[in-house]
């Protein structure tokens, strides 16, 4: 009976050991890996940030459309220009007041020719080809984009968003960390649902992530 008590005793012993190690070790599995996923997903949210901002530059809006926002980026072109002060007689006023001592100063823009968008931004990579979804463990992830305008100081402000859903990243971890996950609310995490840069009712083009996620991808 002692040899029996022992034995019960020694299977709880392991199983609550082998409980609290799990405890510990399941969690920093699950961040491990959670980080380099939110990374390759920060890296491709960059990406649209930067293809979206050219399209702005060049059209004076932002695009909801990653087909259109491809060809976009394959056709459009930069226009280069150079910023020359000048100045000039206030032919007018010389004539008002019988003077020849007014001028006018003045900014003249020159083109002096134009750069593809697609070499400025991406180089030689195609990747800007497959900013609609990301491969996550052989699951395509989509990527939500929308863009518009709102009115600020009675003034039309082009806006763009584009996120891609926790659940989506993280489908095949452990549940109940991911729902935690969802749930932060900290300086040094994602906080949210999702994963986003831009926004939609506001003037931001910034991610909701922290520089950590960035430094990463800068090695």
């Amino acid at each position: 009976m002692k040899l029996l008590i022992q034995l019960v005793l020694w299977i709880i012993i392991i199983f609550l050991g082998y409980k609290l190690f799990n405890s510990v070790y399941e969690p920093t599995k699950f961040n491990a890996e959670k980080e380099r996923r939110y990374t390759k997903v920060i890296e491709q949210l960059k990406d649209i940030r930067t293809a979206e901002l050219a399209h702005l530059q060049v059209t004076g809006k932002f695009n909801s459309s990653f087909d259109s926002l491809v060809r976009f980026i394959d056709t459009a072109q930069f226009a280069i220009t150079q910023r020359r002060d000048t100045i000039y007689d206030d032919v007018e006023r010389n004539r008002a007041f019988g003077v020849t001592g007014y001028y006018i100063e003045d900014v003249i823009i020159d083109t002096l020719g134009f750069v593809s968008v697609k070499d400025s931004i991406f180089g030689g990579s195609d990747r800007y080809k497959n900013l609609a979804k990301i491969e996550v463990k052989g699951t395509e992830v989509p990527v939500n984009l929308e863009a518009g305008f709102i009115m600020r100081s009675d003034k039309k402000i082009a806006v763009f968003e584009a996120s891609v859903s926790k659940d989506d990243v993280l489908h095949d971890l452990n549940r109940d960390l991911v729902i935690q996950e969802k749930q932060t609310q900290s300086v040094d995490g994602v906080n949210g649902t999702h994963i986003r840069v831009g926004s939609m009712t506001d003037v931001n083009t910034n991610g909701n992530w922290p520089k950590q996620y960035d430094k990463a991808g800068e090695q």
